[in-house]
This record gives structure tokens, sequence and C-alpha cells, in this order.
């Protein structure tokens, strides 16, 4: 799947409190459905279970330097995010293995396991494409419209978003969500993957501020990280994730 495709299937997922995305179906790392599979055949049955695969780059490793270093980029998609989607497919597995013996003594466990990895994986995928390597300048148009009338105007956005970065407490996000039940934007920090949200927002933006994200280049500066990701923000790519939430609210 394109991205364009991506934005479009993403923008209709929620961010839910306890990490699991309010979708109308499972979703592959490219925004898609997917069905079969190994692991989606129990019994000569397809139980609902979807595969997940590792998103592409929609750039070169180095594309984002001096942002983001070529090594950064690597570790942190090719290792991290990859590391996610193994996690899923595993936690998927073994619920699916429970679904089949009945034995759901576990179940809290499981239920973590999939909060904490789906949340990471899609947090990933869009963390990938809120960036380009021809991004940064101003949002226009809706987007800047929004910005001003829920935030004052977009530098107010700015720091807010900048400063939930930097303040989260150990791992996590900081996140522009659409907000349907309010109407508006509002800014976000998730902890780990899955903690610290709203029920039933869309994210439209992330900033991954875990260590692994800026460490190699950036070292303990997380603030200089998260003040430099705005000169790589793909604000067309907000922007219609933002169109396509609305819609799909």
């Amino acid at each position: 799947m394109d991205r364009r495709g991506f934005v479009r299937n993403t923008a209709t997922l929620g961010l839910g409190a306890c990490g699991l995305m309010g979708a109308t179906s499972a979703l592959s790392a490219h925004g898609a459905p997917v069905a079969g599979g190994a692991a989606a055949q129990l019994g000569g049955a397809a139980l609902g279970a979807v595969e997940f695969s590792l998103p592409p780059l929609p750039y070169a490793y180095d594309a984002l330097a001096p942002f983001l270093s070529e090594e950064t980029l690597r570790l942190h998609h090719d290792k991290h995010h990859q590391g996610y989607v193994n996690g899923l497919i595993a936690a998927e597995e073994k619920v699916m293995e429970a679904r089949r013996s009945g034995d759901y003594d576990n179940i809290a466990a499981l239920s973590d396991a999939l909060a904490f990895h789906y949340s990471g994986h899609l947090l990933h995928s869009l963390y990938w494409t809120s960036m380009s390597p021809n991004g940064g300048g101003m949002p226009e148009g809706e987007l800047l419209e929004l910005m001003d009338l829920n935030f004052g105007d977009c530098h107010a956005f700015r720091s807010q978003f900048i400063a939930a970065g930097n303040k989260v407490q150990g791992s996590g996000w900081g996140v522009l969500a659409w907000q349907p039940l309010g109407q508006k934007l509002v800014v976000l920090q998730a902890l780990n993957h899955q903690n610290c949200t709203q029920w039933g927002v869309t994210p439209i933006m992330v900033c991954d501020v875990w260590e692994h994200a800026y460490y190699v280049d950036y070292r303990n500066r997380r603030s200089d990280y998260t003040e430099a990701f705005f000169d790589v923000i793909d604000w067309s790519a907000v922007s219609q994730r933002l169109i396509e939430a609305k819609g799909a609210g």
C-alpha cells in the first residue's frame, strides 16, 4: 500500500487509554486488513487473526540527517520497530491458542502484551510518516486554523507539544490528536506506548521520546531533539490525517 493509503486507513484509529486502538478492523503495518497466514489458521478455521509486518521507511535511512542519523534510523526502524511487530505477532498467536484451548488463565498478561505491542507498532508507523526530508515550515489551511482556535496559535501549540514530549516520565510519546467528542485538537502524552491517553482520539502526529529514538545523535538532550523535530514535520501528511480523522468521526 502506498503512503496515502496508509494515511487514509490509520486516520480511522482511536488511541485508547489502555493502548487498544478503536479500529473497525485489524490492520497490517500498512493500514490494510490482511487475511489468512499461518497464525490465522487454527483447526482449519480463521479466528480473526491478521498478519503484521514492518512497513518500509518512506525515505532513505540517511534522508533525515542531520536531524537523525542513518545509524539511528536503522537501529530504530529495523530493530526496535521490528521488535514490536514480532511481539504483536507472538501475542496474537498466544491469544489464538487460548481461544483454541479455552484456557484464559493468562489473559491479563496477554491483554497487556497486545496493548503494548500494538500501540508501539501503530505509533511507530505514524512516527515515520510524521516526518519528511522536505518537512518543516508552518502548517497551513484547516490544520493551522484549528491550532489557532484550540491552542491560541501555532506557536502556542508548538510550545505545548514540545513541553509534553520533554516532560514524559521515562519512555513515551508526544501526541497531537483529533478528539471527536470535543471536535478539537488535543496534545497528549503517551507513557510507554499505551498509558496516559484518552479514549476515542485519533492520533495525527507523534514524536517518539523513548531514548532509542534520539540517544545516538543527542545523548541525553531530549529537548534539543524535540525542538529539531519541527524542522522535519510533514505538515501535508498531518493535514491529510486530520481530514480523514474528522471524516471518520
